[in-house]
């Protein structure tokens, strides 16, 4: 199915829709999109085949949708509203939310501003790092700026420049993204998101911080450790997505 695009805060923002049960929204990672985060890993294809209905957004900044260069545009409050309004924007009154590493901040963000919009989350690719933190984001944002990958020496963030090359992303977009949009939730802030919670993380992944040090602060939360898998790999890991999909099935 042809993407769909929708105007959020003067903000074009670029969704795939398919399925016709129970929707799902799917929220990828920094310097992803759909296509790499959701469809190129089946998991598009495999939540339909479960019943559901997905929903998955291109931020703003990534994919085929709008990519601003001003900082200000940015932030993961803001990119939370974008996915509040693409709910707005489709009348789904309450979806399971699904995020993978940026994408899970943004989803942890949107259950605590708007609960009332969804049944279940979960946060993958990111555990202790949502409280404490990933790294200052200034070597990722040079690294992006940079002239070419070979005159990056910080081997994470030369990661994230091969990878942004590599998909024919806006770069400039990306490190306005990046500088603004590594907000972190306090201890009491995540204490208060009373949804059902699953948090998974690779056992390799030396990004996302400790998925069972993050569901200890939510209330009823769960925590899936993804089986010799790093930041990068944990995506499309079967165990994972089995996981994920036992977890929406047992909170309709």
């Amino acid at each position: 199915m042809a993407l769909q695009a929708f105007d959020s805060d003067g903000v074009t923002i670029a969704y795939l829709d398919e399925g016709t049960g129970g929707p799902v929204l799917l929220i990828h990672g920094f310097a992803s999109d759909h296509k790499v985060n959701w469809a190129a890993t089946s998991w598009v294809r495999d939540l339909v085949q479960e019943g559901f209905r997905v929903v998955a957004i291109d931020n703003r900044g990534h994919g085929e949708s709008g990519k601003p260069h001003d900082p200000d545009a940015y932030g993961t409050p803001a990119m939370a509203e974008d996915a509040r309004r693409l709910l707005d924007h489709l009348g789904i009154a309450r979806a399971h939310v699904v995020g993978y590493s940026m994408g899970a901040r943004i989803a942890a963000f949107l259950a605590l501003a708007h609960p009332d919009r969804v049944r279940a989350v979960v946060l993958s690719g990111l555990g202790e790092g949502l409280v404490k933190g990933v790294g200052a984001p200034g070597p990722i944002a040079a690294a992006l700026r940079a002239p070419s990958a070979a005159d990056v020496d910080d081997q994470t963030a030369r990661g994230f420049r091969l990878f942004a090359d590599q998909t024919g992303a806006d770069r400039e977009a990306l490190a306005a993204c990046i500088t603004a949009s590594r907000q972190t939730l306090t201890p009491e802030e995540l204490g208060r998101i009373g949804r059902p919670v699953l948090v998974a993380v690779g056992t390799e992944d030396d990004i996302a911080g400790d998925p069972h040090a993050l569901a200890a602060l939510i209330p009823g939360a769960a925590a899936f450790a993804i089986p010799g898998r790093d930041h990068m790999k944990a995506v499309g890991d079967r165990a994972h997505k089995r996981a994920v999909i036992d977890f929406l099935k047992a909170n309709p």
